[in-house]
């Protein structure tokens, strides 16, 4: 690197968003995660003994995806490589593959390859790490929002390890502002800010477990009490709702207020009292909360607690939420209040809550027993010669398109993690099935 290109990288840094200067670059310097980086856990051993693996983060934004991606190139001395799914194709992974086979020969350097938005990339593309990951001429990280089951192909799961990082805490999030706040050469040391407790927790509360939002709110408040002189004054809770352009909610400092207030929304719509559920929403707005948050919830209760009582209560909470994304603020309101009456005045039922988490706890249990036979894809005839789709029932060809036959797993046979109510329309999916269960049972007993 010569003087120019040296100071242009010094200038670009200097100009970056306080997020970017703010970027931890050592294990040591890293905040949250204890879960993955905590004394002798896997990936804190692979990291301090250099044994690193091709790995998946999994989380949502701001959590340390990509910093944690370069402290693990960091402090191993490997070579690093970085795009984005959504600008690279298959052309870029073959340049990337060859820069890897030559910092091997030349340098004797491993290279990391870090894929942000990894459940971006088409069948095609994920196919082409496949090889490398396997020879191990690459490490591969990918980052990712989405469930990597759904969007990661199956023989490159195989290859890597799924983590998932969590959100960061409200005092995980403070030690990052507090950094911030007194580094001298990244942060804002030199400024000698003041702040008041309240203007930082709104800062942290808005972030909601987001580091890099935090830091961009906290570099927003900044920047409307910086002068010209680089003289600053004190930061308050209008500065911080001035520079969000949010309205500071009346909470307390600790959020409490926050949490009291969905969950009476939440218990009002669950004891079916519209009135109560309208009065806890429009506390909520009015305050300043999210909409979008409390449509989020909704959503959630429309399967939690009706679930298929009243299949339409989900679609009527996803069209509020999406007519509030339509309208705003305040016509947009009116949409959620329809949807609050529609969920506190539908029949309830948490059959699918309780079922879904039977499952949950059996998977836990018996890990991922086979797939029977019957029902399994035969696509090729080597599949059908050992037995893949032997006897199975096509249901269309019997009446009412019902024939028994078994689909868990024989260490699972008869067991029963839907239990529907006579509520709503829950009472005709119990109906059926309990005559389905009467025509298995007497089939068996011929």
């Amino acid at each position: 690197m010569d003087l120019f290109e040296k100071q242009d990288k010094e200038l670009e840094k200097q100009s970056a968003p306080l997020a970017d200067r703010m970027r931890q670059e050592t294990l040591q310097e890293f905040v949250g995660q204890s879960h993955l980086l905590g004394p002798g856990s896997l990936l804190r051993h692979a990291i301090e003994e250099d044994k690193l693996f091709s790995v998946i983060f999994w989380g949502p934004p701001g959590v340390g995806k990509t910093t944690l991606a370069r402290i693990m190139a960091n402090d191993t001395k490997a070579h690093f490589e970085m795009f984005s799914a959504v600008l690279s194709g298959v052309k870029e992974i073959r340049a990337v593959i060859e820069e890897a086979k030559s910092q091997l020969r030349y340098y004797q350097r491993k290279t990391i390859l870090f894929v942000d938005e990894i459940h971006r990339f088409n069948k095609a593309q994920q196919d082409a790490f496949l090889p490398h990951v396997e020879s191990g001429l690459i490490t591969l990280i990918g980052a990712t929002t989405e469930n990597p089951s759904f969007e990661v192909i199956a023989p490159l799961l195989s290859r890597t390890r799924v983590m998932v990082l969590q959100p960061y805490s409200d005092e995980e999030l403070h030690m990052i502002l507090q950094r911030a706040l007194d580094n001298k050469e990244k942060g804002f040391g030199l400024l000698a800010l003041e702040i008041e407790k309240d203007a930082l927790s709104h800062i942290i509360w808005a972030a909601d477990g987001d580091a890099r939002a935090v830091l961009n709110n906290l570099e927003a408040a900044v920047s409307l009490v910086r002068k010209k002189d680089g003289s600053v004054k004190r930061i308050t809770k209008a500065i911080v709702e001035k520079a969000l352009q949010k309205k500071v909610l009346q909470y307390d400092k600790s959020g409490e207020e926050h949490y009291n207030l969905i969950s009476a929304f939440h218990k009002s719509l669950r004891g079916s009292d519209p009135d109560a559920a309208l009065y806890w929403l429009g506390r909520m707005l009015e305050a300043g909360e999210d909409p979008l948050y409390i449509a989020r919830r909704m959503v959630r209760f429309a399967s939690e607690d009706i679930g298929n009582a009243d299949p339409s209560a989900l679609t009527i909470a996803l069209s509020a939420m999406q007519a509030f994304h339509f309208i705003g603020l305040p016509e947009g309101e009116l949409a959620l209040a329809q949807a609050a009456v529609y969920l506190a005045t539908a029949p309830k039922s948490n059959a699918l809550y309780t079922g879904y988490g039977k499952v949950k706890d059996t998977i836990k249990k018996t890990g991922t027993l086979p797939v029977p036979l019957h029902i399994r894809n035969a696509p090729t005839k080597l599949m059908t010669e050992i037995g893949y789709g032997k006897n199975y029932k096509y249901a269309h060809d019997y009446k009412d398109a019902y024939v028994p036959q078994e689909y868990l797993p024989e260490e699972l046979r008869d067991r029963r993690f839907y239990t529907p109510t006579a509520r709503g329309y829950e009472k005709i999916i119990k109906e059926h099935l309990d005559k389905w269960l009467k025509i298995k049972k007497a089939k068996r007993e011929d």
